[in-house]
């Protein structure tokens, strides 16, 4: 009977989900480039440790290291910025390093490689640490799922570079037996969440591109002490105006970076007005406003699907939970309220 090793069945997966990637139109090369760079990691993995072509273990600590960087590039890209050739393209260089060293220092890929997993997953955390509003190009209606996205995929990558390290420590320690087995638990389980996230993004990401200069923050955006309460009043009257005289919060795809550029202010200075304004974090504050017009059309007889669909959110689950957060209640239960 053939059996396939876990990696095997990994890139198997991985495979199947970037031929489904190229068939979405509306997906980024970014997140394909991913899917299959993730896929064909496992397939090597695979070849060398199960079938015999040890050869290729001198290709792996290369395309594993590509795997980082491009992650990163994703990250900034669909959350945080648009790209940037000049600053995306030098991480380029990391595996190219580990090629160098694959070739003239193979005893340096020990630390190498666990090395860059590391960085690049402590540098996910780091721009995450700023709070809810630290993904400007993440769609407003998911709320906190684009970070919880990231932060376990940063995690992956710390246990990827934990692993390497256990393998080390056993190759050492005269347990090299089980080098097989971690290579094969770890590295499919990183790869395979990996891939997942590839695929998921494109329901958290924003579609819109914003390739204009952030503007210069105020005083108060950057220095709390600075904070003027007639700037923030001000800026909340406009912020008002701009989405009640256009409903912008209808619009699905709407995004931290979307409001501020249409405000011509920084989208930090935005997020800490309306935070000091409304306690509430941009996410909250605008996914609110769609709650309160999805009441209003289930009152004037919308379905709960109609309603969900004509106030800015596109899936259930994260209508759902908006929902019971500002109204208390769940959509069908504020539905036979109101009726009654």
């Amino acid at each position: 009977m053939l059996v396939l090793p876990v990696p095997m069945i990994v890139a198997l997966i991985l495979g199947f989900l970037f031929v489904r990637s190229l068939l979405a139109e509306s997906r980024p090369g970014l997140f394909s480039a991913l899917l299959a760079l993730c896929a064909l990691q496992s397939v090597l993995i695979s070849l060398a440790q199960y079938y015999g072509i040890h050869q290729l273990r001198f290709v792996q600590p290369v395309t594993g290291s590509c795997i980082p960087p491009l992650a990163w590039i994703v990250f900034l890209t669909t959350a945080v910025r648009p790209f940037d050739p000049q600053r995306d393209l030098l991480h380029l260089a990391v595996p190219a390093f580990v090629a160098f060293c694959t070739l003239f220092v193979p005893e340096a890929l020990d630390v190498v490689v666990p090395l860059v997993f590391a960085v690049y997953g402590i540098g996910i955390l780091w721009v995450l640490r700023a709070g809810a509003d630290s993904l400007p190009l993440a769609r407003l209606e998911t709320g906190n799922l684009p970070r919880l996205i990231w932060g376990g995929t940063a995690l992956a990558f710390l246990i990827s570079a934990l692993s390497d390290a256990l393998i080390g420590v056993a190759m050492l320690t005269g347990y090299g037996w089980i080098q097989p087995t971690l290579i094969s638990v770890f590295s499919s389980l990183v790869l395979l969440w990996v891939g997942l996230v590839s695929l998921s993004l494109t329901l958290v990401g924003g579609r819109d591109v914003e390739t204009a200069e952030d503007p210069q923050p105020s005083p108060a955006a950057t220095d709390p002490a600075a904070t003027d309460p007639a700037e923030d009043a001000a800026l909340m009257d406009r912020l008002h105006t701009l989405l009640e005289g256009q409903q912008l919060y209808l619009d699905p795809d709407l995004t931290l970076a979307r409001l501020a550029k249409r405000l011509g202010v920084p989208a930090k200075q935005l997020s800490a007005t309306i935070n000091r304004s409304t306690g509430d974090n941009v996410s909250r504050y605008i996914n609110g406003n769609r709650i309160r017009a999805a009441c209003a059309r289930i009152s004037a007889g919308d379905s709960i699907t109609v309603a969900m669909l004509e106030s800015g959110f596109n899936t259930k689950s994260n209508f759902n939970r908006e929902f019971l957060r500002v109204a208390g209640m769940t959509p069908s239960a504020w539905q036979a309220a109101n009726r009654a």
